[in-house]
């Protein structure tokens, strides 16, 4: 028999099965309250205009184009609607500096491969979206604690990853209601993430999948925004890399996502593209456009208006049910709450305990920290819940930790 393990890849190793996927597997037993997926909720997808829409394409002269081979930087309709997005931003591009990718999953792929070889540094917040680490993985790096609220002297992490035996090559987080924490980054942190930046000479990723759901506060330039500011309005001398997405607003299984960023990165992640699958699915492109034109901006006022009602209904039953001792973010959009248990606790063992005596799940902590820390923490997400949902769900949650405090003390 053949010994796989002998001719894999050292890259192999590091590549790990997700926490949520494996989770999700627990949606297919009806008697599971879960909070763990974090997917947008299916009843709100736009069917009826995804329907006309492939109608549309396939009944018309374009019917050539859905089906056929298609360039690499992705359909141009699309990608100047993107443009249009990108400017009510504050964020001035062209078609040129925009890259249509199979979701924003895939960009985090491309981007770990042209930036990092074995043992360089990736900048990443503590805690961070568990698929990036899932993609940055796979090109063996080094992660260190990216923290600009900290001022920690660009030097300190210079000399870190030297010490590994690489460099510094990005820093990357989820500015807004970031996954899994719900929380957004101040403006001030980013413009301190941008000075470290420079002085690093580093690129920076924002990972924009939640940009359009806020749901209430102030918004915030991205920083992409406020990097194209300091640079004379050029984004073709900014280092900072936007990556967004259509899976929280329009519909996942379409997996079309973008990339928006200086032409000199966006040629170089064409070739990557082109090496890889050639072009993302010409006519889920022309879909998306169709349905971006038409529907977008009410679509996303309707997803706002009933996660913000999810979110609401979390807090309070959050504040109803949860023993003294356990702390949870706030957020002003997105999809998750982050919850913080006493010192002690342990959220993987508590996940078994919540399936096996409370049939309700969660996504523990741990998975979102690249040295595996973070074991008292866990996220909850709101985004498929039903109110009756999330009061029985968070009830029997505090009723657990309730427990697990009580045994811990005795």
């Amino acid at each position: 028999m053949m010994d796989w393990e002998k001719v894999f890849a050292t890259r192999a190793s590091r590549m790990k099965a997700s926490e949520i996927r494996e989770l999700l597997k627990l949606l297919e037993q009806p008697d599971i309250i879960s909070f763990a997926g974090g997917i947008p909720d299916a009843a709100l997808f736009p069917k009826d205009a995804v329907s006309q829409a492939y109608a549309k394409v396939l009944g018309g002269e374009q019917a050539t184009v859905g089906l056929q081979y298609s360039v690499s930087e992705g359909y141009k309709p699309l990608r100047e609607w993107i443009v249009g997005q990108m400017a009510a931003l504050g964020i001035p591009c062209k078609a040129e500096n925009v890259l249509i990718t199979s979701g924003s999953q895939q960009v985090l792929d491309y981007l770990g491969k042209i930036f990092l070889s074995p043992k360089d540094t990736a900048l990443v917040t503590w805690p961070t979206y568990m698929g990036a680490l899932g993609a940055f993985n796979a090109y063996e790096p080094t992660y260190d604690r990216l923290t600009p609220m900290s001022n920690r002297a660009a030097a300190s992490y210079r000399e870190d990853a030297e010490k590994a035996g690489g460099r510094v090559k990005f820093a990357y987080c989820v500015p807004e209601f970031s996954n899994p924490t719900g929380e957004t980054m101040p403006q001030q942190d980013r413009e301190r993430l941008l000075d470290l930046a420079d002085e690093l000479d580093i690129a920076v990723i924002e990972d924009a999948a939640y940009q359009s759901l806020r749901y209430d506060g102030e918004s915030v330039p991205p920083i992409l925004a406020l990097d194209i500011a300091r640079n004379g309005g050029d984004i073709d001398k900014t280092r900072t890399l936007y990556c967004g997405s259509f899976s929280k607003t329009l519909a996942p299984g379409l997996r079309v996502g973008w990339v928006v960023a200086a032409e000199s990165v966006i040629r170089k992640l064409v070739l990557v593209k082109q090496a890889a699958d050639l072009h993302s699915s010409t006519i889920n492109q022309m879909v998306i456009g169709e349905v971006a034109a038409e529907v977008f901006a009410p679509q996303v006022e309707k997803v706002k208006a009933t996660y913000s009602a999810r979110r609401d209904r979390m807090l309070a039953a959050l504040d109803k049910s949860m023993p003294e001792g356990v702390e949870w973010s706030k957020p002003e959009g997105g999809m998750f709450v982050w919850v913080t248990l006493p010192k002690g606790m342990d959220g993987a063992e508590l996940l078994a305990r919540a399936i096996a005596d409370y049939r309700i799940a969660f996504v523990p902590g741990r998975a979102f920290h690249a040295d595996g820390s973070g074991e008292n923490t866990l996220r909850l997400s709101f985004s498929c819940a039903s109110f009756e949902m999330i009061d029985e769900g968070m009830s029997r949650l505090g009723d657990l930790v309730r427990r697990e405090m009580v045994k811990s003390a005795a």
